[in-house]
Parts: C-alpha cells; structure tokens; sequence
C-alpha cells in the first residue's frame, strides 16, 4: 500500500477503493449507509475517517455481519 494512504487522515472514494480493493460502486454504498460511523460529507464529496474506518472493519471482520 502506497504511504500516503497510511499517513491521511480522510481518505477519498478513489483512495478508499485502493484501501479496500473494492469497487466504486460497493465503496460509495458503504459510504451512503446510514450506519456507517466513519464517513463524512464536505459539501457533496464523501470521504472516509480512516482511524473511524480501520475501528469499523475490525468489528465487522469479527461479527460475521454482512455488509451490504
């Protein structure tokens, strides 16, 4: 993984598909869930909190929980 991803704190839609190796579409559904604890809106653009994203995927690769 490239440095600057680990050193950002709010990673972008593209960055974040990079992180996660998924695609734009499952991305930006994730980021669109009303649960989700660690995205943020400026003005129209959605970003991901990656200290609040890296706490949510520990929780959810335990809980057997799908993530739609």
């Amino acid at each position: 993984m490239e440095k600057i991803l680990v050193d950002k704190a709010l990673l972008n839609v593209k960055e974040l598909q990079a992180y996660l190796g998924l695609g734009d579409t499952k991305v930006r559904q994730i980021l669109n869930n009303p649960q989700s604890t660690f995205t943020i809106r400026i003005g129209n653009r959605l970003y991901a909190n990656k200290k609040l994203l890296d706490v949510w995927l520990v929780k959810m690769s335990g809980s057997g929980k799908k993530v739609s």
